[in-house]
């Protein structure tokens, strides 16, 4: 594994590929090449039958030139660097800080690789990847390119196991800041290695180490935790200041409670008047069977009971 890094400081690691992958995508891309540039030129062939042998000359020159020179150049161009043989084999062609190559990039890797790989059968190109330290022919060194690996395969040995949920948020007030970074590594490799260690060696590891955070935070491990389970919740909590610090507390806030607060819900529901009270309005008088208004019967007209039916005047 080879680390990169990059303007802005990013270490990347990269899995430079090795001469047998390599040699098998190039293989593959000569093959499709060779088949489409014999394709072409019996093609020109029945076509230019008519033509003088200078002519035909130069048409085949010319076709070689465009098939097995420039053809890569943009297929490695338009790709991204890849190629036919290079996606078939998880490969890809990207500069020597990570980045995507461009067209100088597949140029100069095409130019160079007529000489090493074309006209010596690919001889100087395996002699070149053999002696680098990251498997680059010459086209690479001169286009400040690397083939890397595209398909790794799944590992769990970089997996860190979260402390147990009785632990959460119990160092929170610890003071971290005098830990320095090689014991944090330390402890990242130890918590991504805890599973292929022997009991008896891990456990003698993950005492040490919790010793030397707490020599370092001025708080003693409490005897209730067990080593291996306060070095993983120092460690998220590590994390999570760090995330504080670099989201300025957006991620901590998104997955607090997941509801919203009371104080952005009451004025929002206070800033709406409430609605006007109106009376309920009285049913309209029973009518009489001529369609006027009923009286009640121990009603009279001057307010006093009565009886009967009285008709209004």
């Amino acid at each position: 594994m080879s680390e990169l890094v990059t303007g802005e400081a990013v270490a990347l690691e990269l899995r430079p590929a090795r001469l047998p992958s390599r040699a098998l995508a190039v293989l593959l891309d000569l093959v499709v090449a060779v088949a489409v540039y014999v394709a072409v030129t019996i093609a020109l062939v029945a076509s230019t039958s008519s033509l003088d042998g200078a002519a035909q000359t130069a048409l085949t020159i010319a076709t070689f030139v465009l098939v097995l020179v420039g053809g890569p150049i943009a297929v490695e161009t338009l790709s991204h660097g890849r190629s036919l043989g290079k996606m078939a084999c998880g490969l890809r062609v990207v500069r020597d800080d990570g980045g995507p190559i461009r067209f100088r990039h597949a140029l100069v890797r095409g130019l160079i690789g007529v000489i090493e790989i074309l006209m010596t059968f690919g001889v100087i190109a395996c002699i070149a990847s053999l002696v680098s330290a990251r498997g680059r022919r010459l086209g690479d060194v001169f286009a400040g390119t690397l083939v890397v690996r595209e398909r790794v395969p799944f590992s769990s040995a970089g997996f860190i196991p979260p402390p147990p949920p009785w632990l959460a948020g119990r160092f929170s007030g610890l003071d971290l800041s005098a830990v320095p970074d090689d014991l944090w590594l330390a402890v990242r490799q130890y918590l991504a290695r805890t599973g292929q260690l022997d009991p008896r060696v891990g456990w003698a590891m993950a005492e040490r180490l919790a010793a030397d955070v707490a020599a370092r935070t001025g708080a003693p491990v409490p005897r209730e935790v067990p080593p291996p389970a306060y070095l993983a919740a120092v460690l998220q909590e590590r994390q999570a200041r760090e995330a504080w610090r670099a989201f300025g507390g957006s991620a901590a806030a998104d997955g607090a409670a997941g509801s919203v607060p009371e104080a952005s819900v009451a004025p929002a529901a206070a800033a709406q008047p409430p609605a006007p009270f109106v009376p309920p309005t009285a049913p309209p008088p029973p009518l009489s069977p001529g369609g006027r208004p009923e009286v009640p019967r121990d009603v009279a007209p001057g307010g006093r009971p009565g009886t009967g039916f009285v008709p209004p005047a």
